[in-house]
């Protein structure tokens, strides 16, 4: 399997959402090592506010 691509260092999150809108994360990420994980401590937001980026 070729080298994946280094993820970049990103100044905030505004320029991380640009990069991977405008890039494959297949490229970066190996997906088969992916492992399912439980956030248990996660509530809903009762804000719609709070639901928009």
């Amino acid at each position: 399997m070729p080298r994946k691509k280094q993820i970049p260092k990103f100044k905030n999150e505004d320029e991380e959402r640009a990069f991977w809108e405008a890039h494959d994360s297949t490229e970066y990420v190996d997906w088969t090592k992916g492992k399912r994980v439980t956030l248990s401590n996660l509530k809903p937001s009762t804000n719609a506010d709070e639901c928009q980026s």
